[in-house]
């Protein structure tokens, strides 16, 4: 039965986004690395010469701001986190071939090529903008570094491009005193020389390569969106200070953090390849027939699929074979939370859980697509304790007890070898969702195989013919059986599971090869068995939620039953009230809000016609609960443009937040369209 692998050896890069140096790897980030680790891992298996590079990502300005606030250089925080982010990912299991930082030499030399060729090329660009400056602090403030009330719905501590409250957008000249989130200083407006990327001029070569196969079908249709309405010209200067790179011949004048990040891909590898031996420019010239892949998340496409193949196209180095986004991953249903200790540190999770669960879980729900993962901790424990400790590993621990104390650790003869041959042909089938990314594809072939070992040991009954005279021979060969198909099984698991693989190698006291997968263990001699794997207890999972929790300061100043009440607002005269027209609303209609964490789009039928109104209630409403059902609306509250549409009213709604928001009226006696004196 022997499956070796005849194909040519492929030389491949694989390389994940690179992780901001400025805060913990936390289970959201940990997505991509183990599903990256999981395919170079599979991808070495099968004999191929892959390597996986990585960096931090150590330029900007919230890190040099950081570093001020602890006191230290922006070096030394880079480092620290750096070391930080090594370990955690260590711990859970992912192998890097060499693990840099973008604040290295090799990436100031490449990212100093690469400009001087893209000026070479003309595809660089000079001009004067004015924006807002700290006069406190001398420095430029990006939207995210100013704060205000603001201009829409008059909510305060709002960031300098959008409204969290109401959804909306706008300019930060446009928010109502704007201060600066780093010293406190209102800005001023002041004009600079900026440097920009001609983005646009690579448009023709983006519509082909973006529909060359290098990208997920979705993701593709979303590019031409941004294609056909036209590019804009990319910003990659940022004025002094600012921890980076400067660009060369432009004394005060930094690369920005977008920039120099991706370049860290070329950077980690030129450091590995320095290192070892290994050629460069056999992946990354131009005509290169190496393989190079990006595993990146769906929020920094634009910078993927856009600015980084137009920038390495210009330069003279060849373009990613695909670049493949992944989704966001949600606890229980919904966005990670502090306050729900489900904003889980990657720390917090290794100081409480066994690694492989996580990754043995994310395979299992894992495909090629950029669909969201839901980590529904229940489920979790449910699917690991039911695949993992009660089929795969107890095939091995119902078996190997028989071989120890009846025959020495000597396996015997195989005789079910029609049943192997099914579980050694099935190794294509999984190599092939290992291949396309289809991990959640490939672990459901896995326990359907185990399914079918676990029901051969229960037909045989080992246990029952261990009792039995002159049975050994048979005994010996259940056991032989049963112990090639785990073999097999965890030969197929090893990419997500690297660390039970290596114990199951050596239990068996044999190597799990893939190519070779058809080569059974016979009269063959094996180790004691030790247990490989233990249940998850939901006891873990809750002392994990518990220590990830925010720490909310206690209320000395109110009682506990007021502490949500908020101050009554100023008083209005009746006269200011009665312009208010209420109106009972029945909600024809509710749906979600495609890029909006807190709204639902609402469809109000008000006796006389429809209105369409955004309402901040996703917290406690699903839209399935609302249709059908009354509410009140103010009725003449002047239409709001927003950024996701129009809203043309406005829903009561009462309640501290979060889940207890109620804005459903009575529905006895009440009728759309009645007003409510």
């Amino acid at each position: 039965m022997t499956q070796a692998s005849a194909q040519k050896q492929r030389d491949i890069l694989v390389t994940s986004a690179l992780p901001y140096a400025n805060g913990p790897i936390h289970l959201g980030h940990l997505l991509e690395y183990i599903q990256t680790d999981i395919w170079a891992r599979y991808q070495r298996m099968r004999g191929q010469n892959c390597y996986y590079v990585c960096a931090d990502d150590a330029h900007g300005t919230a890190i040099m701001l950081r570093a001020e606030r602890e006191g230290i250089t922006s070096e030394a925080l880079i480092d620290r986190i750096r070391q930080e982010h090594q370990d955690d990912f260590a711990g859970f299991h992912i192998r890097f071939d060499n693990y840099h930082s973008t604040h290295s030499e090799e990436n100031r030399e490449f990212s100093a090529y690469i400009y001087r060729r893209l000026q070479e090329n003309d595809h660089i660009a000079t001009r004067k903008i004015t924006q807002a400056y700290d006069p406190e602090k001398e420095m430029f403030l990006a939207d995210r570094f100013i704060k205000g009330t603001c201009p829409k719905c008059k909510s305060e501590d709002q960031y300098g491009d959008n409204c969290e409250v109401c959804g909306a957008t706008y300019t930060p000249a446009e928010l109502i005193n704007p201060k600066s989130a780093v010293s406190g200083a209102t800005p001023v407006e002041k004009e600079s020389e900026h440097y920009f990327f001609r983005l646009p001029e690579f448009t023709d070569f983006l519509q082909n390569w973006t529909r060359s196969g290098t990208l997920q079908p979705q993701i593709a249709n979303k590019l031409a969106e941004w294609l056909d309405a036209g590019l804009q010209e990319w910003d990659i200067s940022r004025d002094a200070p600012y921890f980076g790179f400067e660009i060369p011949d432009a004394p005060g004048k930094y690369f920005y953090v977008w920039l120099d990040a991706p370049i860290g891909y070329l950077a980690s590898f030129k450091n590995l390849c320095d290192r070892e031996g290994i050629d460069f420019d056999h992946f990354w010239n131009a005509n290169s027939e190496a393989e190079v892949y990006h595993f990146i998340g769906k929020d920094i496409i634009n910078f993927h699929a856009l600015f980084w193949p137009s920038m390495l196209h210009s330069a003279g180095y060849r373009t990613p074979s695909a670049v493949w986004a992944h989704g966001f991953v949600t606890v229980n249903g919904k966005k990670m939370s502090k306050s729900r200790g489900t904003f889980i540190m990657a720390r917090t999770y290794l100081d409480h859980l066994n690694p492989e669960y996580l990754r043995y879980y994310f395979a299992a729900k894992l495909a090629s697509g950029v669909d969201d993962m839901d980590l529904n901790l229940e489920d979790f424990a449910s699917r690991v304790n039911s695949d993992l400790v009660g089929k795969v590993v107890n095939i091995a621990s119902r078996s190997a007890g028989f071989i120890t104390k009846r025959f020495d650790g000597q396996l015997g003869a195989v005789t079910e070898t029609d049943k192997l041959k099914v579980f050694v042909d099935a190794g294509d089938e999984i190599a092939e969702c290992y291949e396309a990314r289809e991990f959640g594809r490939g672990m459901r072939r896995i326990m359907e195989l185990a399914d079918i070992a676990n029901q051969y040991v229960n037909d045989e009954q080992p246990w029952v013919i261990a009792k039995q005279d002159g049975k050994d021979a048979q005994l010996q060969a259940i056991c032989t059986n049963a112990i090639n198909m785990f073999r097999l099984l965890m030969t197929y698991l090893a990419p997500v599971l690297p660390k039970t693989a290596e114990a199951s190698a050596e239990f068996l006291d044999s190597p799990l090869d893939w190519n070779n997968r058809g080569e059974l263990l016979e009269n063959h001699g094996i180790h004691k068995f030790k247990p490989l794997m233990n249940r998850v207890e939901m006891a873990q999972i809750e002392k994990m939620l518990e220590a990830s929790k925010e720490q909310v300061p206690e209320q000395t100043a109110k009682p506990a039953a007021a502490a949500n009440l908020e101050p009554v607002a100023d008083e209005v005269e009746f006269g200011d009230f009665a312009k208010v027209d209420l109106r009972v609303a029945k909600i024809v209609k509710a749906e979600h809000v495609d890029g909006a964490d807190k709204l639902l789009r609402l469809t109000l039928d008000i006796g006389h016609g429809e209105r369409n109104v955004f309402a901040g209630i996703k917290s406690a409403y699903q839209p399935e609960q609302l249709e059908g059902r009354l509410t009140v609306m103010v009725a003449n509250l002047k239409p709001r443009k927003m950024k996701f549409g129009l809203s043309e009213g406005m829903v009561l709604a009462a309640g501290p937040g979060g889940k207890e928001i109620f804005i459903l009226s009575p529905d006895s006696g009440a009728t759309p369209g009645m007003r409510i004196m």
